[in-house]
């Protein structure tokens, strides 16, 4: 017992931890051309204080997207065009949902919490891609903090101090 005590420990004070820190999905892989459940898991407030808003910018290709109401928190979406037409459903689809925030709700840094939304991962998106959903946090005091951060190429994730949830695109099935 003590060994895994001070395994976790020496994880902690070395930095193998960090990314449990960060604003993350639930579900990091899905397949082109699927619906995708974005769980977005928030794991803590800004500095000790209470987060009061969530804001997600939806990638380019994540279309249809619908969020899911929080009881005590206010839903707002912006709707915008597409940067390209799609086809869902046999339709053309030029225009949709584009950012999700919640606001007016209380989540103490004590605590974390869920912010759901579903949407469909365009069927011509390329497999073994990464789409990003950049997110605020917005907390107490005008704490911010900005998960959006996305790796340029040779870099990962890792390298970054706050990177946007990621999603690998698979494989149509």
């Amino acid at each position: 017992m003590l060994k895994r005590i001070l395994s976790a420990a020496a994880l902690v004070a070395f930095g193998a931890v960090p990314a449990l820190a960060h604003i993350t999905l639930e579900k990091g892989e899905a397949a082109v051309g699927s619906t995708y459940k974005a769980v977005l898991r928030v794991p803590h407030g800004c500095d000790g204080k209470a987060t009061i808003a969530v804001r997600v910018r939806l990638p380019e290709g994540f279309i249809a997207a619908k969020p899911m109401p929080k009881a005590s928190w206010e839903l707002k979406t912006v709707k915008g065009k597409y940067a390209k037409a799609y086809e869902l459903w046999g339709e053309k689809v030029t225009e949709g949902v584009q950012e999700i925030d919640w606001t007016g709700g209380r989540l103490p840094d004590e605590f974390y919490d869920e912010f759901v939304l579903r949407g469909t991962l365009a069927g011509d998106l390329p497999a073994g891609e990464t789409l990003y959903f950049p997110v605020v946090q917005e907390c107490e005091g005008g704490a911010v903090e900005r998960w959006i951060q996305i790796p340029q190429k040779g870099q990962s994730e890792d390298d970054l101090e706050t990177p946007a949830p990621g999603l690998k695109l698979l494989p149509k099935t």
